[in-house]
């Protein structure tokens, strides 16, 4: 691969967080990235940052078309300035609209050709919103940000893919949001992503029920009779390779994994805990669906842990290397 696609542009995240410290230790690294990394963050939150880490930083400032892949301990920056303080592991709202303006900057930059794709930080979701900013997700901001009326969170650590039919949602609200419409709507972006991005000619994908033991035959539910099982045989019939729905207590035994491209769960909670139990710290979110390639780290903001290099870059690096092949993969379809 050649470095002459447009850059990657990260967002740290919260600022009291450990996105910051990421940002400066991926820099670090000895392998150069083949593509340009540019960080939409505030210029003085990097450099005070890097003196408590005890770590070298120069910092570059972004000139569209005109960057060039740093050495080590350099960085690209896309300044947008912070209102506050910002001190690591202290939460402070007045800093939430500059969260908000970084992500922002990014997401113009992809939609305008400035970046080849969006890796992001980890989020203080309550912080915001105690801000006075609604604020439920990346995910829902992104598709909120670029008109995308659907998107599905996936996550992978390159030998299991989960993937979610409902987002963030409260437990009570999720059988509001399980239609045939938006199944249906969500294994057709699954599919065409594994296609697109994985190289993946046929996928198959395994979804799970809602209730327990898939709904037993309708007494414990009828959401696997009413919606799940109808809208998997209407798409079986158009040449989608899908089994189900399966109790989500076996699905994931190797019996079934081993035949799975993709497993697609009903909502956060069927998925995520077993990838994290699996994996965590070695694993990537990635939003498919919108107009532009976004991995995301598979953590949280570890508020505790900035500011003290006692941290795992293993999620951020899977991320921009994720995020990578997925730019090459959409470059290689460009071209056949």
């Amino acid at each position: 691969m050649t470095n002459n696609h447009r850059p990657i542009v990260i967002t740290p995240g919260e600022p009291a967080g450990i996105g910051p410290d990421l940002t400066i230790m991926i820099a670090q690294k000895k392998q150069k990235w083949p593509i340009e990394i540019v960080i939409c963050a505030d210029p003085n939150l990097l450099i005070n940052r890097a003196k408590q880490l005890n770590l070298p930083i120069q910092l570059h400032t972004y000139q569209n078309k005109k960057n060039n892949i740093k050495k080590n301990g350099e960085l690209t920056i896309l300044p947008i300035n912070a209102p506050d303080t910002i001190t690591p592991g202290k939460l402070n709202i007045n800093n939430s609209k500059y969260v908000i303006n970084t992500l922002t900057r990014a997401c113009q930059g992809c939609l305008n050709g400035e970046f080849s794709a969006l890796v992001t930080g980890p989020i203080h979701k309550a912080t915001i919103n105690e801000s006075g900013i609604s604020f439920i997700g990346h995910t829902e901001f992104l598709a909120n940000y670029t008109q995308t009326k659907k998107v599905v969170m996936m996550f992978t650590d390159n030998q299991l893919r989960i993937a979610l039919m409902t987002t963030h949602l409260p437990i009570s609200k999720i059988t509001q949001f399980i239609t045939k419409e938006s199944l249906s709507n969500t294994i057709i972006i699954l599919a065409k992503n594994l296609k697109k991005y994985f190289n993946i000619s046929t996928p198959k994908i395994i979804v799970s029920g809602l209730n327990p033991h898939a709904g037993e035959n309708g007494y414990l539910g009828q959401e696997e009779k009413e919606i799940i099982i109808p809208t998997l045989n209407t798409l079986r019939n158009t040449g989608y390779d899908l089994t189900g729905p399966l109790p989500i207590d076996t699905i994931f035994i190797k019996k079934y994994l081993k035949h799975a491209d993709a497993i697609l769960v009903m909502y956060h909670d069927q998925g995520i805990p077993i990838l994290k139990f699996k994996s965590f710290g070695k694993s990537t979110n990635i939003t498919l669906g919108l107009p532009f390639i976004r991995t995301s780290v598979d953590h949280g903001t570890a508020i505790e842990l900035a500011g003290t290099k006692y941290i795992n870059t293993g999620s951020i690096n899977m991320a921009i290397k994720l995020a990578i092949q997925m730019i090459n993969k959409s470059h290689e379809k460009n071209f056949l």
